[in-house]
């Protein structure tokens, strides 16, 4: 029977050439016809955008690439070159756990749709109340600017609607952002730090994710403009990027500036030296990199940057005040981070966080005295004294609830079991907070006992009633900012340490957190930072929505309920604005 199929076949073949080849004009017109498609593959020239959408892409008014640099570098540092290491896995082997029951499913199912109907609420009354403006207000339905003008909400949220799913949304905006013209603004100058990992790291990820060239040609634009905010005598860049000083050529780096703001960019500048090939980029972070390196064993805390920066003349050891908390936190994240993005390239980067968390153990984390002894941890500050050396500030805050994280990814990266264990002693403290308050939510600033050590301590109830707040939890002294801004601190920490160690708790813990954040901030149009999580019954609501909401806290409750291949630590690193950035 196969046999006498074959032979049809080969019948059926014969019979076609045969016919073909009776009529000359036939077989003309069919090699003609190859032979033009041939033509149209290989001579006529691809269009350059390869995007998969058509966008009505705006120039900027001013092209920041032509502008002449008044100090300029002799010989730029290249991207570190060669094979990328093999790094270890940052992400729990999900595929060796038992398959989630089909109950199981659902309820993350459940608890990730209702997560992004928040998401889709805060969308839709942005775009519209608040279109291309930076933030709306979520009470009062009115827009603002505070980022310059560049809808820093879309431009943050690009990498969440594609995350989500919310494909038509996503090239909606992605179309809107193709006309930010970045030289048309109402201020005079904008703030540098910010600017880059909302602006540009939102653009990278956009690009990261969907390949949209148009995209990335934003990118560019926006980095050429940020860029020139090295040009100064010591290339190391002001917070305040002064668009005439810049174009004059007389900018000058500033001798207080917080230590995050400008020394934390090196992500965003890595990444589009990646996409681009332009070493101009690496070079110019790569120089502030030099500067930490030098200076971090000569600082009153060595191992250890002070708070704020004295950029001009590099001299960092006149300052006293050290902490991972504001004004420091995102210089400290970068750095197990950017040894990720250069695929284990460049040591310093490893030597740095080690050198950086042996001071932090020692003389930043502290235990809190608590009646249970609840085994956690918080990261505090402290103050170096001329006379009696560093001193302990056992205050904790929302923002420095990403150092759990940060400790994870340090653990896995440069294999620290230990870190993974204080990692997960910090998240949990920043869940015990949340859990503290009637609210369920953790406040902006707040004081504890603290323990002599890291080890536990007992009870005692005298120190309690002389220290203590009684109208607060047994433990904390004080909550002095009980703000609630809508922060992604302590869901980022949590979900990281989900994706490191695959403990389902952690998902529970986010759920909690959620449902509370939930029922204290939404408004009529979306929601709300508070203006205090101790309140027992209808909160006050502060008329204000940053684009972190909508680009961190969203994203990482959306990503914990997700399956873990959506955004794999192993494929991806996120900036401190939650931005994935694709792994090399």
């Amino acid at each position: 029977m196969i046999w006498e199929n074959v032979e049809s076949s080969i019948l059926q073949n014969l019979t076609v050439m045969a016919a073909i080849l009776r009529r000359p004009m036939r077989l003309f017109s069919i090699v003609a016809g190859v032979a033009f498609v041939y033509i149209l593959i290989i001579f006529v020239p691809k269009h350059q955008d390869t995007s998969l959408y058509s966008f009505q892409y705006v120039k900027s008014s001013f092209d920041w690439s032509t502008l002449p640099q008044r100090h300029p570098v002799k010989q730029l540092t290249p991207l570190p070159k060669g094979l990328v290491n093999k790094l270890p896995k940052v992400q729990h082997d999900f595929s060796s756990d038992p398959k989630p029951s089909s109950e199981r499913t659902e309820v993350l199912n459940e608890r990730r749709l209702e997560v992004k109907d928040a998401f889709s609420k805060s969308w839709n009354s942005y775009k519209r109340h608040a279109w291309m403006w930076d933030e709306l207000t979520p009470v009062t339905g009115q827009a603002k600017d505070g980022f310059g003008g560049w809808a820093a909400s879309l431009v943050d949220s690009l990498d969440t609607l594609w995350i989500m799913g919310l494909k038509d949304e996503f090239y909606e905006a992605t179309a809107a952002a193709m006309t930010i013209d970045w030289s048309k603004t109402d201020e005079t100058a904008c703030n540098f730090f910010e600017t880059t990992i909302r602006h540009l790291g939102g653009l990278l990820s956009a690009y990261d994710l969907s390949k949209e060239r148009a995209v990335l040609q934003k990118a560019i634009e926006l980095g050429d403009m940020l860029y020139s905010a090295f040009d100064t005598p010591n290339r190391m860049p002001p917070f305040w990027l002064d668009f005439e000083h810049a174009k004059e050529g007389t900018l000058q780096p500033g001798v207080h500036d917080p230590s995050a703001s400008v020394a934390s960019s090196s992500l965003e500048f890595t990444r589009l030296a990646q996409l681009t090939g332009e070493d101009k980029y690496y070079d110019a972070i790569d120089r502030v990199t030099r500067l930490l390196d030098r200076t971090q064993s000569s600082t009153q805390l060595p191992g250890m940057w002070p708070t704020f920066l004295d950029m001009q003349t590099g001299n960092f050891d006149g300052i006293a005040d050290f902490t991972l908390g504001a004004l420091a936190d995102s210089l400290y994240e970068y750095l197990p981070k950017m040894h990720a993005l250069l695929g284990g390239l460049e040591p310093v980067y490893e030597k740095m966080y080690r050198e950086a968390m042996d001071t932090v153990i020692k003389n930043i984390l502290f235990r809190p005295m608590l009646p249970d002894q609840d085994d956690i941890l918080f990261s505090g500050s402290s103050y170096v004294s001329s006379t009696s050396g560093p001193q302990l500030n056992s205050e904790g805050q929302h923002l420095a609830c990403f150092v759990g994280g940060m400790f994870g990814l340090g653990s896995k990266l440069f294999n620290i079991p230990e870190h993974l264990e204080i990692g997960e002693k910090l998240a949990r403290g920043c869940a015990w907070a949340y859990d503290s308050f009637p609210t369920g939510i953790g406040p902006e600033i707040f004081g504890l006992i603290s323990c002599p050590t890291l080890d536990p301590c007992p009870w005692e109830d005298e120190i309690w009633k002389v220290e203590g707040d009684r109208t607060l939890t047994k433990g904390f002294t004080h909550a002095r900012d009980q703000r609630y801004l809508l922060r992604p601190e302590a869901i980022e920490s949590i979900f990281l340490m989900y994706r490191m160690t695959g403990n389902q708790e952690y998902q529970e813990i986010a759920w909690k957190m959620f449902q509370s954040i939930k029922n204290s901030t939404e408004t009529d149009l979306a929601f709300s930072a508070i203006a205090a999580v101790t309140e027992t019954g209808e909160t006050e609501k502060l008329d204000s929505m940053e684009s972190f909401w909508m680009s961190e806290t969203l994203k990482y409750f959306y990503l914990i309920f997700s399956s873990p291949e959506l955004i794999n630590l192993d494929d991806y690193v996120l900036n401190t604005e939650a931005h994935p950035f694709k792994r090399p």
